[in-house]
């Protein structure tokens, strides 16, 4: 494969997310509203994805580009302890559950992200997520997998291949954090 032909791929994909943009826009209004109330992003998913959960919580935490009080947000995948034992005691496929159980609460906001949208333990979470009465949304692939129909929003980048996806999922977060960071409520 081309270094051209890859890039040309990579272009499909960014056009493909204009078809997004009301979906985006919705969500970021919603995180916008989450943050000011004092809650919080609770952030999760499987290895390149879970890499983009932490890259986004840093981002929600530290900043983007401008200098401003911190949005409330958490990677749940960053704990190792707590990810190996959960893992070992109970199930992988629980493991954002429990964290979710504790850590969340109503007013917050659980992203799961997902290529193929039918990672067990991101479902799980989601699901749990909605017991505890809050609002959820998935990122995948084309299709939605499994996660289409259980998150309360699916953004489905619209496109199968996972490094596009994946690529797609931070370029979203990156303009949320963006958006964010434009609005006059969080500058210092």
């Amino acid at each position: 494969m081309s270094f051209k032909a890859t890039i040309i791929r990579h272009q499909a994909m960014i056009e493909s997310l204009l078809t997004l943009e009301p979906q985006v826009s919705a969500l970021a209004k919603r995180i916008k509203t989450c943050v000011e109330q004092g809650n919080k992003v609770l952030f999760f998913g499987n290895g390149g994805s879970a890499s983009d959960a932490q890259h986004l919580a840093a981002e929600f935490v530290v900043r983007y580009y401008k200098d401003r009080r911190p949005y409330g947000a958490i990677a749940l995948t960053t704990d190792t302890s707590i990810l190996t034992a959960h893992s070992n005691d109970y199930d992988f496929n629980t493991v954002f559950d429990r964290q979710i159980e504790a850590l969340g609460k109503q007013g917050d906001i659980a992203i799961g992200l997902s290529t193929s949208g039918n990672s067990g333990n991101v479902i799980n979470g989601i699901k749990t997520a909605k017991q505890q009465g809050i609002w959820t949304c998935a990122f995948t692939g084309l299709g939605g997998g499994e996660l289409m129909h259980v998150a309360d929003d699916c953004i489905a980048v619209p496109v199968s291949e996972t490094a596009r996806v994946q690529e797609g999922h931070i370029l979203i977060g990156h303009w949320l954090c963006e958006t964010l960071d434009d609005t006059d409520y969080y500058e210092v």
